[in-house]
């Protein structure tokens, strides 16, 4: 068989597949809840296992969060893409049970460099503001 037709061409499918490869995405409790070429909205609950000694979510959490809708934005091209560089601005404190969604909702591409800011939100109020530089290699998703 041609390995052209292994390869995956519906964005949709991409995030799916590198969720059901990323064991601590799964641990974090992260789904696919949107996505579409050039952005994904994903979102996880906040667990006991995940609070800091003050009670509140670790940082990492939210950016863990961000770093997958980054990621999962950022592939949906069609090809490998990693990250370079990211950052992220904490805005509110997270408490345990609170339901955050991660979107990443710009998408810059600039020859093989993208550009992605991802919010972080509790309900409708931005806990958090991710932004990711991606290098998008010529390897294709199969």
């Amino acid at each position: 068989m041609n390995s052209k037709a292994h390869i995956l061409k519906n964005s949709q499918t991409i995030p799916d597949k590198m969720l059901s490869q990323d064991a601590f995405s799964q641990w974090l409790g992260i789904e696919v809840l949107e996505v579409e070429k050039g952005r994904c909205k994903v979102g996880m609950t906040v667990r006991k296992e995940m609070l800091n000694s003050m009670g509140k979510a670790h940082g990492g959490i939210s950016y863990s969060l961000a770093d997958t809708a980054f990621g999962f934005s950022a592939n949906t091209h069609g090809k490998y893409a990693v990250s370079i560089e990211t950052s992220i601005n904490h805005i509110e404190a997270l408490e345990e049970g609170d339901y955050l969604t991660a979107e990443a909702v710009t998408d810059i591409a600039k020859t093989k460099i993208g550009f992605n800011i991802v919010e972080v939100k509790r309900e409708e109020q931005i806990v958090a503001l991710f932004k990711g530089v991606v290098y998008r290699t010529n390897k294709e998703w199969e």
